[in-house]
């Protein structure tokens, strides 16, 4: 598996992860954290991740 669609699954599993977190969690609260809130973190760093693998797929290759 190349570099880049290993950088576009993580993304995306980690945005579902944290899509998961902050449907289902909006009305828990531990105390620690809130589940919701951890969720929109992980849905933009999976997004920014899956920008990325993205970028890393179209880019040209390197000589």
């Amino acid at each position: 598996m190349t570099s880049a669609r290993k950088t576009l699954i993580t993304g995306l599993v980690t945005f579902a992860a944290g899509l998961a977190l902050w449907l289902w969690g909006l009305d828990v609260e531990i105390v620690i954290f809130t589940p919701s809130k951890v969720g929109v973190v992980l849905m933009v760093v999976g997004g920014l991740e899956f920008l990325y693998g993205v970028f890393k797929a179209v880019r040209p290759a390197e000589r």
